[in-house]
């Protein structure tokens, strides 16, 4: 499936600039500041927490940074009050959207995410409409190149790994979220360098767009969903071909 795994690692790869790192920082620091509110600033004994801050490792945020995110969500270190809120509504070509949002003003957001959704063709939905197409799993991603299929698979079982899933460019590792941060941590300890990590909504089943000019409908949206800054995650079940992914980004 070239979806959200694809998309997010065109998306690092060309956006290396300072824009899009701080706001990679951004969105990490929001997600570890909830994790520790909701579960406790201790790493060992929240999973989320642990989940977060590996991926903040896996993206070189520096400690400090780490650290300060820790102590606003433990209430140490002032700052607001974030909330997760998720937003479920359909794009273009009948894409189902699920987006992540951690705010501190829920009428604000939910009024720009709106707008957002019917000015790139799209339209918001109520709780639940398509909540039931995704599953929570952890994706550990890697070049194809970079790994064999037969030694990844192999390890990736004997960590733990649910399934590893071909994509065009890259092999997905798939794992129950409660397991996902010992499984990138085996796979790391036996020589697998990940291209990233993290937890994902994955959807059950996916709508194929083959066309460029359909495809830029589609992720015009995502892009402007993704850049707002209440929003920490987008994801979505299209189907594209790398080739048109690279072209558009």
């Amino acid at each position: 499936m070239s979806g959200h795994s694809k998309w997010s690692t065109i998306k690092r790869k060309k956006g290396a600039e300072d824009a899009k790192r701080g706001k990679i920082f951004s969105r990490l620091s929001k997600e570890i500041t909830v994790a520790a509110r909701l579960g406790g600033g201790d790493p060992d004994g929240n999973p989320r927490l642990r989940a977060a801050i590996a991926a903040a490792k896996l993206e070189n945020m520096p400690k400090d940074n780490i650290i300060r995110a820790i102590k606003k969500g433990t209430g140490e270190g002032g700052g607001s009050d974030y909330e997760e809120v998720i937003y479920e509504g359909y794009g273009p070509e009948g894409v189902a959207l699920m987006v992540q949002s951690l705010t501190d003003n829920k009428n604000r957001t939910v009024a720009d995410i709106r707008h957002l959704f019917a000015k790139f063709g799209g339209s918001l939905g109520e709780p639940g409409c398509v909540a039931w197409m995704f599953d929570k799993k952890g994706v550990i991603v890697f070049d194809k190149d970079a790994v064999g299929e037969d030694e990844l698979l192999e390890a990736a079982l004997e960590s733990g790994a649910e399934d590893v899933q071909p994509t065009e460019s890259q092999y997905e590792v798939l794992t129950d979220p409660a397991d996902f941060v010992e499984v990138k941590e085996a796979l790391e300890a036996r020589g697998f360098t990940p291209v990233f990590a993290e937890l994902q909504l994955r959807p059950q089943t996916t709508v194929p767009i083959q066309e460029e000019e359909r495809a830029q409908k589609v992720l015009r949206l995502v892009e402007s969903l993704e850049d707002h800054d209440d929003v920490n995650n987008v994801f979505a079940n299209f189907d594209i071909p790398d080739r048109i992914l690279e072209s558009l980004m």
